[in-house]
C-alpha cells in the first residue's frame, strides 16, 4: 500500500517534538488529527513505531528505523514540489532562535527587506538567552554567541564579537573611574548568569596570551540580557558585553568604556542549522540572508570572518 506523506510527516513531528500536542501545534491542525495520521501509517507499516503512555512518547526500534529513512524523503519531496517555483514562490514557516542583543540591533530592523522579497515567508523568530534544543524544538536556523559543543548540527562561523568593559556615567561618578585590575576590589559586577546562584562573579579579561579572571563582588546577578542592560543604566555596577548592544549609549556618554587594555576574549558568532546537505529551498534563503546580515554587522561592530572561508563544524545545540 502507498504510504501518504502527510502521515510521514506527522510523524516526524511526533518524534522529534516528542508529543502529539507540540507536534500538532507546529502542524497548525487538532491533535486528534495528528494522532489519526500517525495510527495510519502504523497500519500502513505494518509496524508499531511509537511507544505511548500518559506522560510520554518516545520511539520504538522500528520508529528509530522510519525516521532515519523518512527525514531526507521528506526533504527530497518538498525539493521536488519546489524545483521549478521562481525566488518569490518561496513559501512556508521558517523557524529561528536568535540571542536577543543580535535580533534587536541587526536582524529584526532589517527583516521588511526579506519578507518583501519574499512575502510568503512564515518566520517564527525565539529571541531567548536560554540555549535551545534545536532539533526537539524544531528550530530551523540558529545563532550561537559561544564556543561550540560537538553535535550533529551544521555551522558555519561568521566572526566574532568585541566586548567591553562599560559602566553608567552615573555609577563612576559616585565610584570614581578604575584604572587598574586592582582598583576592581573597590567597586561591584553586575554579574551574568544562565543559572542564577551558579558560578563566582568575575572580571574576565585576556592578558594577550591567555585567558584570566580577577574575583569581584556582584550587588546582583541576572540571567536575561535585557536585565542585564537596565542594571547597567541603573547605576549598579560595570558589565561586560558586547559593543554592538552599548555603542549609542556609549556615543551619548551614559555609558563610558573602563580598562580598555583588560577586555575579554571577543565572543565566536556561529550561524547553525539541522539539515545536513539537504537544506529546504525556504531555510536557505532565510540563511543567506542571515549570513549577509550577520557578516555586515560583525564588520561594523566586531570581526567579521571572510565569506569564502565556509566550513562545517561540531556544534552545540
Amino acid at each position: 500500500m502507498p504510504i501518504d506523506l502527510d502521515t510521514v510527516r506527522a510523524f516526524v513531528h511526533v518524534a522529534e517534538q516528542g508529543g502529539f500536542t507540540r507536534a500538532a501545534a507546529k502542524l497548525g491542525v487538532p491533535k486528534a488529527r495528528v494522532s489519526q495520521q500517525v495510527q495510519r501509517l502504523e497500519a500502513d507499516v505494518g509496524a508499531r513505531l511509537l511507544h505511548r503512555t500518559t506522560r510520554a512518547v518516545r520511539l520504538t526500534p522500528d520508529g528509530e528505523t522510519f525516521l532515519a529513512r523518512a527525514r531526507p524523503l521528506l526533504l527530497e519531496a518538498e525539493e521536488l514540489s519546489g524545483l521549478f517555483a521562481a525566488d518569490e514562490a518561496l513559501a512556508g514557516r521558517v523557524r529561528v532562535d536568535l540571542p536577543v542583543g543580535l535580533a534587536r540591533n541587526a536582524v529584526i530592523p532589517r527583516l521588511p527587506e526579506l519578507l518583501a522579497r519574499h512575502p510568503r515567508l512564515e518566520l517564527q523568530l525565539s529571541t531567548t538567552d536560554r540555549l535551545v534544543d534545536v532539533v526537539r524544538e524544531g528550530f530551523d536556523a540558529v545563532v550561537r554567541v559561544a564556543k561550540l559543543r560537538d553535535s550533529g548540527l551544521v555551522a558555519l562561523r561568521l566572526g566574532e564579537l568585541e566586548l567591553v568593559n562599560c559602566a553608567a556615567a552615573s555609577y563612576l561618578r559616585a565610584r570614581g573611574i578604575p584604572r587598574t585590575l586592582q582598583d576592581l576590589d573597590d567597586h561591584t559586577l553586575v554579574n551574568y548568569a544562565a543559572d542564577l546562584g551558579s558560578g563566582v562573579p568575575e572580571f574576565e579579561y585576556h592578558d594577550g596570551h591567555r585567558h584570566r579572571v580577577h574575583p569581584m563582588r556582584a550587588a546582583i546577578t541576572v540571567n536575561n540580557a535585557d536585565a542585564f542592560s537596565a542594571a547597567c543604566d541603573a547605576g549598579l555596577g560595570i558589565v561586560q558585553v558586547p559593543r554592538t548592544g552599548v555603542a549609542e549609549r556609549l556615543a551619548s556618554g551614559a555609558l563610558v568604556e573602563v580598562l580598555p587594555r583588560h577586555r575579554a576574549a571577543p565572543l565566536p558568532v556561529f550561524l547553525l542549522h539541522p539539515h545536513g546537505r539537504r537544506v529546504p529551498r525556504r531555510v536557505r534563503a532565510v540563511l543567506d540572508w542571515l549570513e549577509q546580515i550577520l557578516r555586515a554587522h560583525l564588520r561594523r561592530f566586531g570581526r567579521a570572518r571572510p565569506a569564502a572561508s565556509r566550513s562545517s563544524v561540531p556544534a552545540s545545540r
